[in-house]
């Protein structure tokens, strides 16, 4: 992370920048060097006044309640929906330009639903909402491999099932994974912690990730569909899902089938995909290569195993997806949307 004293650099919030999202934001920004002349760390009461050394200086937590929203030119929301619901409206008032991490505005016909590498083109020019969304953890990773078949074989239908890791839930998700696993081991038989996964998700498999739906499907679930079409510009896309929790501390998997509209050459289907931006596709010599939440490899990418196109009809294919949730689904992919809005002139000069 880079401080500067140029004008032109933009000022910058992390709006819960306690939490998982927000420190791999802290992260990431000071990763990739991106210059800024002010960094405020925002999170709630109870974190306001804890110091957190950024790039060699020390901040102090700012509180929520009490923040200036004057004071920046780029507010990263990763508090969670209802904090961006109830706080984003006064930072779009004071000239910031959001980037929003939660479902609030993603769906909202003026604010742009940006996976940089996908749909770029939107951030040609500023959001009329103020706020540019950031998609679901498990859309974005999917529809990074959806684009380039669609655009090569045309789809008839997707059908995905999420492996869905704790620290979806955050910090939180992830301590009561290892506590009930922890208490689990010592007695089988005892009651596990259930208050961020119902039923308790220590050696589980919870298949249902979110609220229940009129439909059958959960929010998760939903989002993945209506994110999928609004991204990829397919408002017909035939898309269903299953979101599924597992006992996993940090990275998704998903297992997707893909139907085409035209028959799918396995080399060229792994041809296509390892020449994408950030995605490495393990099976592309060795088909008993894949990657796992483990030891995926470069936490920044997406990755791709279990290549197969259906013996039975060639329109047809499967793959399996791991990639960092914290980071692809969530952080980096907003830093990136930063780095975009920047390039394009969004803050014309920093200062106001």
């Amino acid at each position: 992370m880079t401080l500067v004293t140029d004008p032109t650099a933009p000022r910058i919030a992390i709006i819960g920048a306690t939490g998982a999202v927000g420190s791999t934001l802290i992260e990431l920004i000071e990763e990739r060097d991106l210059r800024y002349r002010e960094l405020y760390l925002v999170a709630s009461s109870r974190s306001a006044g804890r110091r957190i050394p950024v790039g060699g200086q020390t901040h102090e937590v700012r509180s929520l309640e009490d923040f200036d929203f004057g004071l920046v030119d780029i507010a990263f929301f990763s508090a969670g929906t209802s904090v961006s619901r109830a706080w984003v409206p006064a930072a779009v008032a004071k000239g910031a330009l959001v980037i929003d991490n939660t479902r609030a505005y993603r769906m909202d016909p003026d604010t742009p639903l940006v996976v940089p590498q996908i749909n770029y083109a939107v951030l040609d020019r500023p959001p009329g909402s103020g706020v540019i969304a950031n998609p679901n953890c498990s859309t974005i990773p999917l529809v990074r491999v959806l684009q380039p078949v669609e655009r090569r074989w045309g789809i008839r239908q997707v059908v995905v099932s999420t492996y869905q890791a704790a620290s979806g839930q955050g910090h939180q998700g992830i301590e009561e994974l290892l506590e009930g696993t922890e208490v689990a081991l010592r007695d089988p038989d005892a009651d596990l912690p259930s208050e961020r996964f119902s039923p308790p998700l220590a050696f589980n498999v919870v298949p249902f990730v979110d609220e229940l739906q009129d439909s059958g499907f959960t929010l998760e679930e939903q989002k993945m569909v209506q994110e999928s079409r609004k991204i990829l510009g397919l408002p017909d896309l035939d898309v269903t899902a299953t979101c599924v929790r597992v006992p996993v501390v940090n990275s998704h998997s998903e297992a997707v089938w893909v139907q085409t509209q035209e028959p799918v050459d396995r080399a060229e289907l792994v041809g296509l995909l390892s020449r994408q931006t950030e995605v490495t596709v393990h099976d592309a010599e060795n088909r008993a290569a894949f990657p796992t939440p483990l030891k995926a490899g470069h936490p920044d990418h997406v990755h791709v195993g279990r290549v197969r196109v259906s013996p039975h009809d060639p329109r047809g294919f499967w793959l399996w997806l791991v990639s960092d949730n914290l980071r692809v689904g969530a952080a980096l992919n907003a830093v990136q949307i930063a780095e975009y809005a920047l390039a394009r002139g969004f803050l014309s000069g920093g200062v106001r």
